[in-house]
């Protein structure tokens, strides 16, 4: 008897964890990847790569510490191919009445968090540990929050000197997401996987699935047993071929990375993120001007916090990324980047604020920039649609947001154990299909806050 096929639906770094987990499986599948383009060259390609386990609720804690405990395996199993390092994400606010803030973090690490958040609110901090190294290993776990302007004006010079109060998550940092992703396409190419350059076009229900593919040589015909909806921005497309309408929509989001070749950003930064509000530091001439087109007048108007800044290409590079997820505008995904000219100048000016030596480069950004953005597809809630998807045999892997890269690993596993029955994590109810059958949960998930970055 032949061995069972698993398809699975996009070669993103979704797509690639759920197919190196079912690999991986006592009971390992024939497994087919499909995708119109080569693997990780869309959406994973526009990845911030950064990794967090930061996040208001304790499931998505959970789910994101599992995947950095995935990644950290991989790490240390490939001599750290996927250039990890752990240097942490830094919030930033001009404020000093943090307690949404901490009754956040509360919330997510649960009975942990009186161990896990430290307070430092004097001129010098013993306890708090450096991060002028990358290493991810022997560093803290948990939260560091610096209440004094002075320590942070010490640890962190190149912020605005009016910030009263910096959250400093531990446990993140940043990843190759392209090298994390080869890693598993090389256990994969030696377990035997195949890869099928072509479109899915339709999907026939019966005994299994019968699987139209649009090919460069042609329309093909695969069959399989079960099939994995990892189609990321155009996963709903993918559903309704089952009949299944996915709660998802989807923002487009920008990013700019350019060459730091004024060192206006510290090579050992982290992960930086300005919390407050703003209104963009534009002259009064532009702004006045802005003013006056009904187009571009918002962008005289205030701003929602969030932006954020890193140095990219590790502590001999010279990059640096910077990014603003302020689009809440769902539109239909398109294969099409929906950049806006405009964005480059947009996200400087909105970074300079917390990194003002970024001013230097108003109007004169290198013409080397990368203009980059990807989609950001979701729930209303933001978490992830990880397990069976509709007929018997269909699963699904999607509405990873702007968290895919750092998740990858957790939802491929999680998935994984979906499909062979296994044991599942206390989550994964809650980030399947069935959350919806519980009004209470989606209730107080909506009302929270989304952990969009």
């Amino acid at each position: 008897m032949s061995s069972p096929t698993t398809i699975v639906i996009g070669t993103g770094i979704i797509g690639i964890a759920t197919a190196y987990y079912l690999a991986r499986s006592r009971n390992q599948p024939k497994i087919v990847l499909v995708d119109r383009d080569q693997p990780m060259a869309f959406t994973s390609a526009q990845s911030g790569e950064n990794y967090r386990n930061w996040w208001p609720h304790p499931a998505m804690v959970a789910f994101t510490n599992r995947s950095i405990d995935l990644m950290e395996d991989i790490a240390r199993d490939s001599g750290n191919r996927i250039n990890m390092n752990r240097r942490g994400y830094a919030l930033a606010t001009r404020g000093s009445d943090i307690d949404a803030i901490v009754a956040q973090l509360h919330d997510g690490l649960g009975d942990e968090a009186d161990r896990l958040v430290r307070y430092h609110t004097k001129d010098v901090a013993p306890t708090y540990a450096s991060f002028d190294k990358p290493d991810w290993q022997g560093v803290p776990d948990g939260v560091d929050i610096l209440q004094n302007r002075a320590l942070i004006r010490d640890r962190f010079p190149s912020y605005d000197p009016q910030v009263e109060t910096v959250i400093h998550i531990r446990r993140g940092g940043d990843i190759s997401g392209q090298q994390l992703g080869m890693y598993m396409l090389d256990y994969l190419r030696e377990a035997g996987a195949e890869r099928l350059l072509g479109e899915v076009r339709d999907i026939a229900t019966g005994d299994g699935f019968r699987v139209e593919v649009a090919t460069p040589d042609g329309i093909r015909h695969l069959e399989a047993d079960r099939i994995v909806n990892a189609a990321g921005p155009f996963a709903d497309k993918i559903a309704a071929m089952l009949g299944v309408d996915l709660p998802v929509h989807s923002t487009f989001q920008q990013k700019v990375a350019f060459e730091d070749h004024l060192g206006a950003v510290p090579r050992t930064l982290p992960f930086s993120i300005d919390l407050d509000a703003q209104t963009i530091d534009w002259s009064e001439e532009e702004r006045a001007m802005l003013l006056e087109d009904p187009d571009f007048a918002w962008l005289a108007h205030p701003m929602p916090g969030a932006i954020h800044c890193r140095p990219d290409g590790g502590d001999g590079g010279k990059w640096v990324k910077l990014g603003w997820a302020y689009n809440e505008t769902p539109a239909q995904a398109t294969w099409e980047q929906q950049r806006h000219d405009n964005f480059p100048e947009i996200v400087l000016r909105g970074a300079a604020r917390l990194s003002p030596a970024l001013k230097a480069y108003y109007g004169r950004l290198p013409r080397s920039i990368h203009h980059y953005g990807g989609w950001y597809t979701m729930t209303g809630e933001n978490w992830p649609l990880i397990g069976p998807m509709g007929p018997d045999g269909a699963f699904m892997n999607c509405a990873l947001s702007g968290f895919g890269t750092m998740a990858a690993c957790a939802a491929g596993e999680l998935c994984a154990a979906w499909m062979a029955g296994s044991a599942l994590p206390d989550y994964a109810d809650g980030f399947s299909l069935r959350r919806y059958q519980d009004p209470g949960l989606l209730s107080a998930l909506r009302a929270a806050n989304k952990g969009v970055l």
